[in-house]
């Protein structure tokens, strides 16, 4: 699964319970849950449980993804939890094109799946609905996580080129992703694979 995945991947992996939905935030949110504030963008939100903490901090969040099948089970946990939260079938690709504007954005394993071309498409995407001073909160795999199996490792320059225009590099540091304890087929490193936590800042036209 090193390799771009496409979307009938993501629909076999909705199929069950995908490695990553652990039925509770990824501890790298909670951490800076204090500095995520406003109106929050959830970019590929999956079955939403980073969205719906936040929403359960009292913030007016939007989960996307580009499947049916998580938003559906996103929603539905909203009902049970009486969470408001605003949850989209939407392709992240084409961002640049949505009117919505956030104070925040939080991407957990969004972009590493992108190649290249893609990659740079996303970017330019949320520079767009991120408002100027706008902040992104981003969970990755690292290519200090050994083996294949999994989605594609991000080296520390290739997320300092990503975001070179337009953009200030707050915080990038080493982390874990959380992952399913019971995973059968797939090894990772043990106390979790390992990621990046990275935070940066929309300078465009900021006012700061």
């Amino acid at each position: 699964m090193s390799d771009v995945p496409d979307k009938s991947t993501f629909e076999s992996l909705y199929s069950s319970q995908p490695p990553w939905d652990i039925g509770r935030p990824q501890k790298a949110f909670i951490d800076v849950a204090d500095r995520i504030t406003g109106s929050l963008l959830d970019a590929g939100c999956g079955t939403g449980e980073n969205a719906l903490f936040f929403a359960s901090r009292g913030l007016t969040v939007t989960g996307i993804d580009f499947l049916a099948e998580p938003i559906s089970r996103a929603k539905q946990k909203a009902i049970e939890r009486g969470l408001t939260a605003t949850f989209l079938v939407m392709d992240a690709l084409i961002l640049k094109n949505w009117s919505e504007r956030f104070d925040c954005i939080i991407d957990s394993g969004l972009f590493h799946v992108f190649g290249d071309d893609d990659r740079r498409r996303y970017v330019d995407g949320l520079a767009t609905v991120v408002k100027p001073g706008g902040r992104l909160f981003l969970l990755c795999f690292s290519d200090a996580e050994p083996g294949e199996q999994g989605p594609r490792r991000v080296s520390e320059n290739e997320i300092r080129e990503a975001f070179a225009e337009g953009w200030t590099l707050d915080r990038i540091e080493p982390t874990r992703f959380e992952v399913r304890p019971d995973l059968k087929d797939i090894r990772f490193s043990d106390g979790g694979p390992k990621a990046w936590f990275v935070v940066v800042r929309n300078v465009v036209n900021d006012p700061a």
